[in-house]
């Protein structure tokens, strides 16, 4: 299990997201921003725009695909 948080993955905050695979953290601050954008949490709207984005345009973001699995692979387990 490892941990990435809101921030790291692109967001406003410090909320940890915990998973076995980087996709299982994504899959996380999918729903975290998500949530907030029905919230109407406006500090997490542009992270949320762009989490949108990717998933819209899979090619074009398969760089923030790639360094988000490399830095999640980086991390020490919980």
């Amino acid at each position: 299990m490892k941990t990435m948080t809101c921030r790291q993955l692109g967001g406003p905050c410090d909320l940890e997201h915990r998973g076995e695979s980087a996709d299982d953290v994504i899959n996380a601050q999918d729903q975290h921003l998500k949530a907030a954008e029905k919230a109407g949490d406006a500090a997490h709207q542009s992270a949320r725009d762009d989490m949108k984005s990717r998933w819209r345009h899979p090619r074009k973001s398969l760089g923030w695909y790639r360094d988000t699995k490399k830095t999640f692979a980086n991390l020490p387990e919980d």
